[in-house]
């Protein structure tokens, strides 16, 4: 019925073929929903593990304390600016077609094994800063699984529907813990008083984790749809292959110089400076395969990876600073070792 009365609307007659949408604007906004709810679901869970770390350490450590990060979060959870976040970054995947964001998660995917790969020893903290960066390659991921998994239903929007009310409702619950173990985790877990918070003294090392292997299948499966995408666009093997070669050569380009880019750059600031190289690149690229449509999504990609990299400048500020207690703390460690080691070698 949507589409019947969309059918109406002179919107083909007056723009050109290339700012039309390729998906019916109620899926687009269904979509969009999805993958804007996923986004907060990551970013509350990301803030939970956080808050968890925090807490443990200073049980541990008597003279910690991480009031700014504390008020970071605060900031970010509550007010008005999250909600129009949510509903900013829910309109550009709506806006962004299927073919670019599947795009976006296949660079994604390239850049997260060639970082494991190379990781070595701090693969937590490279996984810590993955997980901040995906939040809108999570949210292209779902929209482009989605467009993929529903395309040719006769009930589309109302699969969609189905799937923005769930989603909806993991995001809501996803926040509701998050406020309640900013607020009352320290007390609770203290005095054993609350059933949640028990749960997450006893088995929150196991947050990222999870979060980590769910982040795997979901890439996984859209990286399946992505592939599958891009394809229908080619009428041939040959166009296929001239299109994936420079993507691919191109990609790995990137990643290398991104990698060493990194380690001489503030974790913000290298964040940000990877987003511009990467998305140029990738528009770059589409100005020599791709379409003016491709193009504009591509633009307004840098304005969804901006709303969701803003508000999470705490979240990689706190994984680099942990980077930096852990290795004080190992320094700290191999200053007291090396006396007692020059003691045995004397007495030998």
């Amino acid at each position: 019925m949507f589409s019947f009365i969309t059918s109406f609307l002179p919107t083909s007659y007056f723009l050109p073929g290339w700012l039309t949408l390729d998906t019916n604007p109620l899926d687009g906004l269904l979509q969009g929903l999805v993958g804007a709810c996923g986004i907060s679901v990551l970013c509350s869970l990301l803030r939970v593990h956080l808050l968890l770390e925090e807490s443990s350490k200073e049980k541990n450590e008597k003279g910690t304390s991480s009031e700014r990060e504390t008020h970071h979060q605060t900031r970010t959870i509550n007010g008005f600016a999250g909600m129009l976040q949510f509903f900013f970054v829910t309109g550009i995947l709506a806006v962004v077609g299927s073919r670019v964001a599947s795009l976006v998660v296949l660079e994604f995917c390239l850049r997260a094994v060639s970082g494991l790969v190379t990781a070595g020893p701090d693969t937590r903290k490279f996984l810590q800063q993955l997980l901040v960066q995906s939040q809108f390659s999570l949210g292209c991921a779902l929209s482009c699984s989605l467009h993929f998994l529903h395309e040719g239903a006769s009930q589309r929007w109302l699969c969609l529907l189905l799937a923005a009310g769930l989603s909806w409702f993991l995001a809501r619950q996803a926040s509701g813990l998050l406020r309640h173990v900013s607020a009352l985790y320290k007390l609770h877990s203290s005095q054993n008083y609350c059933g949640i918070c028990i749960s997450l003294l006893t088995s929150g090392w196991r947050l990222l984790p999870m979060l980590c292997r769910a982040m795997t299948i979901t890439f996984f499966v859209a990286m399946l749809a992505g592939v599958s995408t891009i394809n229908q666009q080619f009428l041939s093997a040959t166009e296929a292959l001239r299109f994936w070669t420079p993507l691919t050569i191109c990609y790995t380009l990137l990643v290398v110089y991104m990698q060493e880019e990194q380690h001489s750059l503030p974790s913000s600031q290298a964040v940000f400076n990877t987003v511009v190289v990467r998305l140029g690149g990738l528009m770059v690229l589409m100005l020599t395969v791709g379409r003016w449509a491709d193009v504009l999504h591509i633009l307004m990609c840098f304005l969804g990876e901006a709303s969701c990299l803003l508000p999470a400048n705490d979240l990689l500020d706190a994984a680099s600073s942990q980077d930096e207690e852990d290795f004080t703390e190992y320094a700290r460690r191999d200053r007291r070792q090396k006396p007692r080691i020059h003691q045995r070698e004397r007495q030998r």
